[in-house]
């Protein structure tokens, strides 16, 4: 049985984490509805242009996923993909030449716009994030910052390791 000091805390933390999940809403819909939808709209049809072509099809999936995170960003980050590797290097070398330099500068002025507003903040944090995936996409996985039952939260694993 649990004792009551563990049961309050267990308790405390449920309604926070209801809070911060219910402010990750928020933020997710007002992103969507500023930019949101244009941004994936636009990585959406990056996408689709890059796998017209059968050599650029990881380009393309690629934008999708950024297309993905880019309509949703609250909530997620991205790690690196496991089994990524020098393929993955030469395309990032080969987006960034292309496309990722002016698109993470494009992210990078439209978040320090954001910025200059108190109430734009976390929306120019989110376009720095993305500018960083948008860098070097490749080789990366859009996930959860929540961890499901059993499976250990984003950078936990690197906290242990560290430890050791």
């Amino acid at each position: 049985m649990l004792e009551p000091s563990h049961e309050g805390n267990r308790r405390r933390r449920r309604l926070v984490s209801t809070f911060v999940e219910g402010i990750r809403l928020v933020l997710n819909i007002v992103w969507l509805v500023l930019h949101g939808w244009a941004l994936a709209l636009a990585y959406l049809l990056a996408g689709l242009v890059a796998c017209l072509l059968i050599v650029t099809i990881p380009f393309g999936i690629a934008s999708f996923r950024l297309a993905g995170y880019a309509a949703w960003p609250f909530g997620r980050t991205t790690v690196p993909a496991p089994g990524a590797g020098a393929a993955s290097a030469v395309g990032n070398v080969l987006w960034f030449v292309v496309v990722g330099w002016w698109l993470s500068l494009l992210h990078v002025v439209a978040g320090v716009a954001y910025c200059l507003t108190i109430i734009g903040i976390p929306f120019g944090i989110a376009l720095f994030k993305l500018a960083l995936v948008g860098l070097f996409p490749l080789g990366k996985q859009v996930v959860s910052l929540d961890a499901p039952e059993g499976r250990p939260a984003v950078g936990a694993a690197q906290v242990v390791a560290t430890r050791r």
